[in-house]
């Protein structure tokens, strides 16, 4: 049986049943990624949306209520429709490659966690066309206004929890993974820093998702069961869900960056030619950015009238967690210098990465300091951070990721010409989108509103001309991927000439089950 077994190692079933029911991490990862990429474009149409009506001043393409459906939806698609599942993808493909594991630990549950995805997605969507629209709250649906939504709210709270659900339990199947089947004399100490990250990563998920279910629940209860946690009509307290939320909230943007600190770990190195600079220190400051996350939730919350100590701890608690975040970007530097250099697709994007993400970084040190957050608090300068941290972080770092691995994945090289012509007009107009956005927060423009007075026209002509722009280039990404699928030059087992690990040592594309016998790592 043994030797049949291993014979036909690499067949597996066809058709539309191949997918529904399979349980190979190879498959899952590809479902994941399929659907990350698929609402990347549905959140990114949203945005599109909210770029047009802002492109001049007045009420032009859309009433005011559907532009607050717009910038709600948006916001939750591509953190838990496009971002989320994406990384998750890529832990699917990865990390059983990277340890030396034939599949995942649990891999019936992972079949069921991804396919909670399409339901929830759709949930989240469907309440567009409910009675009333869809959520028009803000992402963080802070009562009153989500206390008093329509039924596309109701919808909300369950495509929450429907990911929610998907998201821990594809966070026990990555600890269960890395924890117990990893290769025989491959210790914690000498995983790949993307393994790293995403055990952290998971352990974030299991201690956050159950707190966004437990206030979420509450919301539902104060608006059909007659409780009043958040309703001051009956004695509830809106901060109260602040509260809750953003200790969910700010241990989420971790979720949504340490996956893309591994990857970027591991494409610096492959180009720079040179081993990882202070591989240690940069597992303990994956550990203290994961452990300082949850006491930073309040930095969100300055101008809600806080205690002047409760300021002045969260204030310097935020500014404390700029140390290890500082020490990531000092050793990818020190990674870089004085490596034979190559500037291959991955590697711009890394670079990219490393350099925008950092400027983020910089006016999130900025929204730290509470006099200063005062002025910029519910401003554009808080959208053009997070879109620095977000996009140029989490976003370009799975485009990296995609070009990276991509080849290994397919047996095909991508066309180098145009991985280049997508990185560098992402960038730019990327940079057309956002920088402007600072300086209008600086001026004093409101987020979240469909108009604007007449003096803050010229940025948003150009944000908004950026935006367009960079939607479109997605288009040749995705021309770029399916092309690559479909064929082209073929890609040798090790692919980049720099790259080291288990992933590595198998044929590209790997056959359908690695690993049948555990590999020795010395």
């Amino acid at each position: 049986m043994a030797t049949a077994a291993t014979a036909h190692h690499d067949e597996h079933p066809y058709g539309i049943m191949r997918w529904l029911c399979t349980t190979n991490h190879k498959d899952i990862g590809t479902l994941y990624l399929w659907f990350a990429f698929i609402m990347f474009f549905v959140g990114g149409a949203m945005a599109m949306v909210i770029r047009a009506e802002l492109f001049q001043p007045g009420l032009q393409v859309v009433d005011p209520h559907f532009f607050n459906q717009m910038t709600t939806l948006h916001a939750l698609v591509m953190i838990f429709g496009a971002v989320m599942p994406a990384f998750v993808g890529l832990a699917n493909w990865q990390i059983p490659m990277m340890i030396g594991a034939p599949d995942m630990a649990l891999p019936r549950l992972n079949n069921w966690s991804f396919w909670l995805l399409p339901f929830a997605a759709t949930l989240l969507l469907g309440g567009l066309f409910a009675p009333g629209g869809g959520p028009a709250a803000g992402w963080t649906i802070y009562p009153p206004l989500s206390v008093q939504g329509g039924m596309g709210t109701d919808f909300t709270i369950l495509a929450i929890h429907t990911l929610g659900i998907s998201s821990v339990l594809g966070a026990l199947n990555i600890i269960a993974t890395i924890l117990n089947m990893r290769a025989p004399g491959l210790t914690l100490m000498k995983m790949p820093l993307f393994v790293w990250t995403w055990l952290i990563t998971a352990y974030l998920l299991l201690a956050v998702m159950p707190v966004l279910a437990g206030v979420v629940t509450m919301l539902l209860t104060d608006r059909h069961f007659g409780t009043h946690f958040f309703d001051p009509a009956g004695g509830g307290d809106p901060v109260l869900f602040q509260h809750v939320f953003w200790f969910f909230g700010h241990p989420e943007v971790y979720i949504l960056i340490l996956p893309a600190f591994g990857v970027i770990s591991q494409i610096l190195p492959t180009f720079s030619r040179k081993p990882l600079f202070g591989y240690d220190s940069m597992v303990y400051a994956t550990g203290s950015i994961a452990f300082l996350s949850f006491v930073v939730w309040a930095h969100h919350m300055f101008t809600v009238g806080l205690p002047t100590a409760g300021e002045l701890f969260f204030m310097y608690m935020t500014m404390l967690i700029a140390v290890p975040t500082g020490v990531k970007v000092f050793n990818w530097v020190s990674t870089m210098w004085r490596g034979s250099m190559t500037f291959e697709t991955p590697m711009l994007f890394a670079i990219g990465f490393v350099f925008l993400f950092t400027i983020g970084g910089l006016s999130g040190l900025m929204l730290a300091i509470v006099p200063a957050d005062f002025q910029y608090h519910d401003t554009y300068f808080v959208v053009a951070h997070f879109h620095y941290v977000l996009f140029s972080g989490s976003i370009m770092a799975i485009m990296g990721a995609v070009y990276y691995w991509l080849p290994k994945w397919t047996g095909n090289m991508y066309n180098e010409a145009q991985g280049k012509w997508h990185f560098w007009l992402t960038a730019i107009f990327f940079n057309i989108t956002f920088f402007p956005q600072h300086f209008l927060g600086l001026a004093g423009m409101p987020r979240r509103i469909p108009d604007y007075a007449l003096q803050f026209t010229e940025f948003n002509v150009w944000s908004s001309i950026g935006a367009f722009g960079l939607g479109l280039t997605q288009l040749l990404f995705l021309y770029i991927v399916v092309r690559t699928i479909r064929g082209g030059k073929k890609a040798t087992d090790r692919v980049w000439e720099g790259a080291h690990g288990l992933e590595w040592t198998l044929p590209s594309p790997p056959p359908y089950h690695t690993f049948a016998t555990p590999p020795k790592v010395d």
